[in-house]
């Protein structure tokens, strides 16, 4: 039997921007455009997407909370976020700031940017300040959307955040928004079926004495919720 190919490495910002990375105030200008990009994001979902979602009276109305994501494509904050309750926080790739129109729009959502696969103590402090304000926010454990169309291997950033701040974690799967799947419906003047799922409410124990095996435990822990969500095709190995 051969050897299973080896997942593609996590990415790693080449970029280095740290003054970009804070906690965004929810200033009423903020606010308000808050509530303007939910609409056209909303709109823009509604035409290039069909969303059904399972388990949605599941999610809280009020944090702190973490919402941890599989990452299939570029459709899934769109699904996702129309389809909650309420505008909430996330954390997303730095890379992004640079992207014409699409990154200044982020930034001014107030986008807590990280920098991948390097220690970003700046965006892990202001997500913590941000849960212990009791905000809402979207994490992706993968770290980056899919290469193999399927659940990567976790990274550690949302058990951190679960543990340092002792937020509950809410796993939501999205399944369908896979840049395949959505562009090729696209093609055909289809809107792309995307399905999401809510999950149970997880909490990790602090076990600051062991702190890399919780990390790892914590990790496993989530990325099993998530796996358990998805559609067989899209769990993964």
């Amino acid at each position: 039997m051969p050897d299973k190919p080896s997942p593609p490495p996590k990415p790693v910002t080449e970029l280095w921007k740290p003054e970009l990375v804070r906690l965004p105030k929810l200033t009423p200008a903020r606010l308000a455009f808050r509530k303007f990009a939910h609409g056209l994001v909303k709109l823009v979902s509604w035409v290039c997407l069909r969303v059904t979602t399972e388990g949605m009276e599941k999610v809280p109305l009020k944090g702190p909370l973490l919402i941890a994501i599989n990452h299939l494509g570029h459709a899934d904050a769109p699904a996702l976020v129309t389809s909650l309750p309420y505008t909430p926080d996330a954390l997303g790739e730095i890379e992004l700031y640079d992207v014409p129109i699409l990154g200044r729009m982020m930034d001014w959502y107030g986008i807590i940017w990280l920098h991948r696969g390097l220690p970003d103590r700046r965006a892990l402090r202001a997500a913590l300040d941000g849960l212990a304000e009791g905000r809402i926010i979207i994490i992706a454990p993968e770290g980056r959307y899919s290469l193999t169309g399927t659940l990567e291997e976790g990274t550690g950033g949302a058990a951190f955040l679960a543990y340092k701040s002792g937020a509950p974690i809410l796993p939501i799967a999205i399944a369908g928004s896979d840049n395949k799947s959505v562009f090729g419906h696209l093609k055909k003047w289809r809107r792309a079926p995307v399905h999401i799922r809510v999950g149970e409410i997880i909490r990790l124990e602090n076990q600051a004495s062991a702190k890399r095996e919780a990390m790892s435990e914590g990790t496993s822990q989530i990325m099993a919720a998530l796996s358990a969500l998805l559609p067989e095709k899209y769990r993964g190995g």
